[in-house]
This record gives C-alpha cells, sequence and structure tokens, in this order.
C-alpha cells in the first residue's frame, strides 16, 4: 500500500532519545496520522516532555512551547490584538498556537478559562480572538502533558469538553530495569544529540489522505460499535464515550492499519486502541472510582465482548 520507510525513520528517531517507548511512539504517530491530539499523563520524570519534544524534533515543522502555569493567559495561547502607533491600527500578533506542533506542557496547571481557549483550536482549526477568526496551519498537532499526583492547589482538572478533544491519552509508565540501564549508559557522557528530522510537513500530510483510504469493513464496524456503546450501558459507568469519540476510534484503527503496513482493519486494531482512545472520555461513578480506574473498567468490557473472527480486507 505504500513505503514504510518513512514511518520507520521517524520511528528509529524517536528511539534515539527514550528507552521502550515503543508501543508509546506508536501511539503517537497513530494520533499524528489520524489528525488527532495526544494528552500524556504520568507522574514527574517519565519521559512525557521529552517524548512530545522529541517527536517534534524528527518533523520538520514549526514548534512552540506553552509552559502553563495558573497567570497564563487566554492570550498569552491565541494571540492578541494591539493597537500599533505607527500604523494606527490594530494588529494580531500571533500567539504560539499559531504554529504545527504545539506542546502544552502541565496543561492542567492553567485556569479553566485559558485551558477552553484551546478547544476552539483544537477542534475547529482556528482561534478567534476579538471576534476575528484566524486560521491555523493544515498541520495542527498538539501534544499536552499533566501529572495526575499533583497537590490540589495550582491545578485544575481538565472538563469533559477538554478531554473530548484528546483523540488519545497515554500513559508513558517507568522503564524497566534493563531499560533503565540502557537509560543510564545513554546519558552518562552527556544529553545525546536531537535526532534528525525524518519527515516533513507535507509528507505527514500526505500520509494522512492515504490512511483515510484504509478500508473498514462491517465485522469490524460492528466490533467497533459495540466497543464504544458497551461504555453507555455499563453500571460502573456514568458517563459513556461520546459520538466524537466513536469517530475518533474510527479514524485511529484507520491510522494503525495504515502504520502496519495495511490498507484495511482488522479487529486487533480496535482492541488495542479501545483503553488509549476511549478510557478518558468515560465517567466512571463516584463508587466505582473508588474501586478502579477507567483505563481496568475499559478493560474489563473489552474482556466481555466477542471479538470478531480476523476481518477479511474486502
Amino acid at each position: 500500500m505504500h513505503d514504510n520507510k518513512l514511518l520507520e525513520d521517524m520511528k528509529q528517531a524517536v528511539g534515539q532519545l527514550l528507552f521502550e517507548k515503543e508501543q508509546e511512539t506508536e501511539l503517537m504517530l497513530t494520533a499524528l496520522v489520524a489528525g488527532g491530539h495526544v494528552l500524556l499523563e504520568d507522574v514527574p520524570g517519565t519521559g512525557k516532555t521529552l517524548l512530545a519534544k522529541t517527536m517534534a524534533a524528527v518533523i520538520d515543522a514549526e514548534f512552540s512551547r506553552i509552559q502553563f502555569t495558573p497567570d497564563v493567559l487566554p492570550g498569552d495561547v491565541t494571540g492578541i490584538r494591539f493597537f500599533n502607533m505607527k500604523t494606527q491600527e490594530f494588529e494580531y500578533r500571533e500567539g504560539p498556537v499559531m504554529t504545527n506542533i504545539l506542546l502544552a506542557d502541565e496543561i492542567n496547571r492553567a485556569t479553566p478559562r485559558t485551558q477552553s481557549s484551546l478547544l476552539e483550536a483544537m477542534e475547529e482549526g482556528q482561534a478567534t480572538v476579538d471576534g476575528e477568526t484566524h486560521l491555523l496551519p493544515e498541520l495542527f498537532f498538539v501534544i499536552a502533558t499533566q501529572n495526575p499526583i499533583e497537590s490540589a492547589q495550582g491545578t485544575f482538572d481538565l472538563p469533559e469538553a477538554q478531554m473530548d478533544r484528546f483523540l488519545m491519552r497515554i500513559r508513558p509508565g517507568y522503564p524497566t530495569k534493563e531499560g533503565e540501564r540502557a537509560m543510564i549508559r545513554t546519558y552518562m557522557h552527556g544529553r545525546p544529540a536531537v535526532p534528525e528530522r525524518a519527515a516533513t510537513v507535507g509528507q505527514v500530510l500526505e500520509i494522512r489522505k492515504q490512511a483515510l483510504q484504509v478500508a473498514v469493513n462491517e465485522a469490524v464496524e460492528n466490533y467497533l460499535l459495540a466497543v464504544v456503546r458497551s461504555t453507555r450501558e455499563h453500571m460502573d459507568i456514568e458517563t459513556g464515550a461520546s459520538p466524537r469519540g466513536t469517530i475518533a476510534l474510527m479514524r485511529a484503527v484507520q491510522a494503525r492499519a495504515f502504520l502496519r503496513g495495511r490498507n484495511y482493519a482488522v479487529p486487533d486494531d480496535v482492541r488495542a486502541l479501545a483503553v488509549p482512545v476511549l478510557a478518558h472520555r468515560i465517567v466512571l461513578s463516584v463508587e466505582a472510582s473508588m474501586r478502579k480506574t477507567a483505563d481496568e473498567t475499559m478493560e474489563e468490557l473489552l474482556d466481555r465482548i466477542e471479538v470478531p473472527v480476523e476481518a477479511s480486507p474486502q
């Protein structure tokens, strides 16, 4: 269907600085190809920011970073209109959101008002400042990070509407002992060089178009719908995945199949992506949330749903 060399080059470039992150790297590339955004959530020091910055480094594209704090304002994200004394006219000064790849570091430190300033950009590819709409670049990829164990002071939980805008939530986790040993040896004599750029904006956009041609047959379609709809019927789930989540899972399934060299999706694509794509979109009941996580609940649902026989390409 396509030449995998470009995608393999991107994986290898990311792997130069990260250890035992093959699954996370594939998920990030899947989100990029699917045209979605990613939320990296884990304890401090597990490589969230490094993963985001390394992904940005392998694409020859504009990159911006916002270090969120409670005093960051919406205008610090979207840009502002100001009065130019020389021209005697109002002008638009671009904010960091006007880029190809945006690293929103520690996004849950921003106030709800500032968090919401990203909603329009992430969903509609535009930013409205003082009534004027400004289109974002065609390639716009948000990689946000947050630490789940922060103290309540100075942090603000992302609202459901904001969470729903992220195609995936990825949790990098700790490396194994051997992975951590490899990290020590690599960093012993200084920080490794930044990986070479492996793709251009144009190449990424072309890959996205090709991925949309991946076929999703009825068996895979039925399985995908069964998984999504089960989140709305489970007694432990107060709010199930939205229709936006259904589309997000389908796009991610197409992208994963494409990354693996197929022009058709299989049930395993749905099974592999259901947790990162759907778990952050569900809200557990108060009682259930004291016993288990959303990820664990999704795994329970998946274990109960029969996986169809391997789908044929047609």
